[in-house]
């Protein structure tokens, strides 16, 4: 294990303990992997009991992770134990981040994303081009959805390059 995945794990055990102080519960450690790809920093699988942790995005903002990522997450899997399926960032998720962690709840992670954004294909409407990735690209091209633009509510299209 190399010592950022030392220091998450860590980290992670470090709030579990603390929640389960701060809450008289007895929560175990959950399962960690360090597998998620793309702009996403970390994940909680509720019923796994497990977090997921971006490697990329963890090499790049470490003390990012360890003062807001694992709290987040762990705030996510502390809530689903106590309370069952409620909103991922709703009041009892804040009220964990703020009260037992001591950390701002915020819901998006603000990384520079340049490192694992992967390849975008730009789309067209009256009003902009829109940048959409592999997977949407994909989707428009079974016709399994069309996309709209937000401002000018018009079908964003492709326009392929002349090679």
């Amino acid at each position: 294990m190399n010592e950022l995945h030392y220091r998450i794990t860590r980290r992670v055990s470090e709030c579990i303990s603390h929640a389960n102080l701060t809450l008289n519960t007895e929560f175990s450690a959950p399962a960690i992997r360090f597998d998620i790809r793309g702009k996403t920093a970390g994940m909680a699988l509720l019923q796994r009991w497990q977090l997921r942790f971006n490697p990329v995005l963890l090499a790049e903002n470490p003390d990012a992770f360890i003062e807001e990522v694992v709290p987040h997450e762990v705030s996510h899997l502390i809530v689903f134990a106590r309370f069952g399926r409620v909103r991922p960032h709703g009041k009892e998720w804040q009220s964990v981040m703020s009260q037992v962690f001591d950390v701002q709840t915020k819901t998006t992670h603000s990384f520079d994303i340049k490192s694992v954004e992967g390849k975008t294909f730009p789309y067209h409407c009256e009003c902009d081009v829109i940048p959409l990735s592999v997977r949407r690209h994909n989707k428009v091209q079974r016709q399994q959805v069309q996309y709209v633009c937000r401002r000018c509510k018009q079908p964003l299209v492709w326009k392929p390059s002349s090679p």
